[in-house]
C-alpha cells in the first residue's frame, strides 16, 4: 500500500544515470521504490510526458530571515527548490547576545539588502546559541527544508563585542572562544562555517563586515575545529573584485595568490571541503581562468576546492518600481522610489516633470555605462547581451536621450518595463567554461537577498531552459544532477537530491517542453510593505517536500512540510 505513486514519467534521478520511464512510489516522507510499484495507493498521479526528479537543492541563499514570515520560501518554491543552505558569505543571527540582534539585522541589511526593520519584526529572537537557532527555526512552519552555516561577523562580535570589526589579528584568547562558538554550532547542527572577505560587505557605517581582515590563523583555527568534529563545509565569500595598484581590467594577482592560498592550507589540513562565490568582474574580465588554474593546482595537491558560480550574469535590475540607473543625477529622480506606482506614472506623465529629468540626466551624467544596460520585460526575458536591445541603442532607435527613452518607454510598460546590467558573470562562453570544470558547482542564486536591486533566485529554470533544453550544452541527466545531489552531497543533505528507495521525497513533476521563466516583477509583499523583485516560471506541475504535496502549477497547496537540516 503506497500513500502516492507517480506514474508513467521519465525519471532523472538525479545521479546522472540515464533517464526511464518508472512509477515512483512513496509512503510517508520517503521514496519506497523507482520501479513498477504494483500494489494499491491513495493517490496515483499521471505523470505522462513529464519529467520526474529530485526536488532542486539551493547551496547559496540568504533565507535566514525571510521563511519567518513568508514560509513558502518565495521566489525558491517556484523553481522547484525543496532545499536550501541559509547562511552564506559570513552573515547570520546566531549566535546572538540580545544587546547585539540590532546590529546583526542591520548589518543583513546593508550586506543583502533585506529590511532591517522586517528582520527585528519578523524574526522571534528566541536563540542565543546557533543550536537554540535551529530548534527555533524546527518550530517555523515552512515549506522547505534548509540548513544553515554559521557566520564569522556573530561569531567575531560574541567572542570580541566592539572589537571585532576593527581588530584585524585576533588574539590567542579571542580565537580560542570563536573555536569554541564554533564547535558549539556545529555540534548543534550547523552545517559548516561561512566567512566575507570582500570590502563590498559593510556595515551601516562604512566599516568592513567582522571578519573581513581576518588573519589566516583564525581561519585555519576555525576550519580545525570541523577537521577534528569529521563535519562541515567552509564557505566564503572571497577578495574577488581589487585592482592592482588601482589600474582598471587588471586584477591583483597576488589577492587571488593569498585567497587561494589560505583555502588550501585550510583544506589540507583539516580534510574538509571548501566553497566559494566564483564570478567574472568587469576589473579584470580574465581573472577567473587565473583563479581557477590555482584551484585546480590545489586540488591536484589533494585539497577539496569547489568554486562556486551562476547559470547567468550577476544583474542589477532598474526600473520606475525601484531604483533608476539615473538616480545619482539629482534628487528628483531619487524622490521617485518614495512615490506609490500610480504616482510614479502620473509623475512621469507629467511634460514639465519629464523635462526637468531628462535635463537633470543631461547635466549631471548617470554614473552607469548605458550601453551595457538591456531591456528585459516581458516581451524579452532574454539575460545574453544583446546590443540591439541596451538602452543607448533604444535612445538613437528614437531619436532621443537615454533619460527621455527610458521614461517613455516606461510609460508604455505602465512601469512595468525593467532593464538589467550585468556586472557579473557577463561573458556566457566564460560561464559555460566554468561551469564545465569538475570542481565548479552551481550556485550563488542569492534566494533572499539583494531583494530590491538583484532576482537571481531562479537560476534553476532558467539552467533547465537555456542551458540544457534549448541549447543542450548538458544533457537532462547532468543538469538534475547539478541540481540536486551534487549539492546536497557537498552540504550533507542526508538521504536527499536523488530518487531512489530510502531517499526523502522531494520530488518535482516538469513539463519540461513548456518549462518557461516570467520576467521579474516588483511587489509589496515583505513586512511593513518593504517592497522587492520577484520571478516565478510555468512548467512545473508539482512539488513535494517530505511526501506531502507543496506547490502546484505555481500554486501553494496549504502544505509546510519543510525540516531543518543538521550537520
Amino acid at each position: 500500500m503506497y500513500d502516492l505513486v507517480i506514474q508513467n514519467g521519465t525519471v532523472v534521478d538525479g545521479s546522472g544515470a540515464d533517464r526511464r520511464v518508472a512509477n515512483v512510489g512513496i509512503v510517508g516522507d520517503r521514496v519506497v521504490e523507482v520501479g513498477e510499484c504494483v500494489g494499491e495507493a491513495s493517490r496515483v498521479i499521471d505523470a505522462s510526458g513529464r519529467l520526474v526528479t529530485p526536488g532542486f537543492v539551493d547551496i547559496h541563499t540568504h533565507l535566514d530571515a525571510q521563511l519567518a514570515w513568508d514560509p513558502i520560501g518565495s521566489v525558491s518554491c517556484w523553481h522547484g527548490v525543496t532545499s536550501a543552505v541559509m547562511g552564506n558569505c559570513g552573515v547570520t543571527f546566531a549566535p546572538c547576545k540580545p544587546e547585539d540582534r540590532g546590529f546583526l539585522a542591520e548589518v543583513m541589511e546593508s550586506v543583502e539588502d533585506i529590511p532591517a526593520k522586517a528582520i527585528l519584526e519578523g524574526l522571534p529572537w528566541d536563540w542565543r546559541t546557533y543550536g537554540e537557532y535551529l530548534d527555533s527555526y524546527e518550530r517555523m512552519p515552512k515549506g522547505l527544508n534548509v540548513g544553515g552555516m554559521v557566520g564569522h561577523c556573530s561569531v567575531r562580535l560574541m567572542a570580541m563585542g566592539d572589537r571585532s570589526i576593527d581588530d584585524h589579528h585576533a588574539s590567542a584568547e579571542d580565537i580560542a572562544l570563536m573555536c569554541d562558538l564554533v564547535e558549539e554550532s556545529i555540534e548543534g547542527g550547523a552545517l559548516g562555517f561561512s566567512t566575507s572577505r570582500t570590502y563590498l560587505h559593510q556595515t551601516p557605517d562604512g566599516r568592513e563586515v567582522p571578519g573581513t581582515w581576518a588573519h589566516p590563523e583564525e581561519l585555519l583555527a576555525i576550519g580545525e575545529v570541523m577537521g577534528r568534529l569529521g563535519k562541515g563545509i567552509f564557505e566564503a565569500a572571497v577578495d574577488n573584485d581589487r585592482q592592482s595598484h588601482g589600474m582598471v581590467g587588471v586584477a591583483d594577482r597576488s589577492v587571488i595568490d593569498r585567497e587561494v592560498k589560505w583555502m588550501k592550507e585550510l583544506s589540507l589540513r583539516t580534510g574538509r571541503p571548501v566553497t566559494f562565490g566564483f564570478v567574472q568582474n568587469r576589473s579584470d574580465p580574465s581573472a577567473w581562468e587565473y583563479w581557477l588554474e590555482l584551484v585546480e593546482q590545489a586540488n591536484d595537491d589533494g585539497a577539496l576546492i569547489y568554486p562556486q558560480t551562476t547559470s547567468r550574469g550577476i544583474g542589477v535590475l532598474f526600473g520606475v518600481a525601484n531604483r533608476t540607473p539615473f538616480d545619482n543625477c539629482s534628487q528628483s529622480w531619487r524622490e521617485m522610489r518614495e512615490l506609490s506606482w500610480q504616482e510614479k506614472l502620473e509623475k512621469l506623465g507629467d511634460k514639465s516633470f519629464k523635462a526637468q529629468l531628462v535635463s537633470d540626466a543631461e547635466q549631471t551624467p548617470s554614473k552607469l555605462d548605458l550601453s551595457g544596460i538591456y531591456r528585459l520585460d516581458s516581451s524579452r526575458v532574454d539575460y545574453e547581451a544583446d546590443e540591439s536591445e541596451t538602452l543607448i541603442a533604444h535612445a538613437e532607435g528614437r531619436g532621443v536621450s537615454p533619460a527621455e527613452a527610458f521614461i517613455d518607454m516606461a510609460l508604455e510598460s505602465e512601469g512595468r518595463g525593467l532593464w538589467n546590467y550585468p556586472f557579473l558573470n557577463f561573458d556566457f562562453d566564460a560561464i559555460q567554461s566554468k561551469l564545465k570544470h569538475p570542481a565548479v558547482v552551481l550556485g550563488i542564486g542569492d534566494a533572499g537577498a539583494h531583494v530590491g536591486q538583484i532576482q537571481d533566485a531562479s537560476q534553476s529554470t532558467y539552467f533547465l531552459t537555456r542551458w540544457t533544453r534549448d541549447s543542450g550544452t548538458w544533457s537532462v541527466e547532468e543538469a538534475i544532477k547539478m541540481l540536486t545531489s551534487e549539492g546536497a552531497e557537498l552540504f550533507g543533505f542526508k538521504d536527499r537530491g536523488t530518487l531512489q528507495a530510502g531517499s526523502y521525497a522531494d520530488v518535482n513533476i516538469i513539463d519540461f517542453d513548456n518549462l518557461e521563466l516570467h520576467a521579474p516583477e516588483f511587489v509589496y509583499d515583505f513586512p511593513n510593505g518593504a517592497g522587492r523583485y520577484v520571478q516565478k516560471a510555468s512548467g512545473y506541475d508539482l512539488t513535494l517536500v517530505n511526501g506531502e504535496v507543496f506547490m502546484e502549477n505555481g500554486e501553494h497547496k496549504g502544505a509546510l512540510a519543510g525540516r531543518v537540516v543538521r550537520s
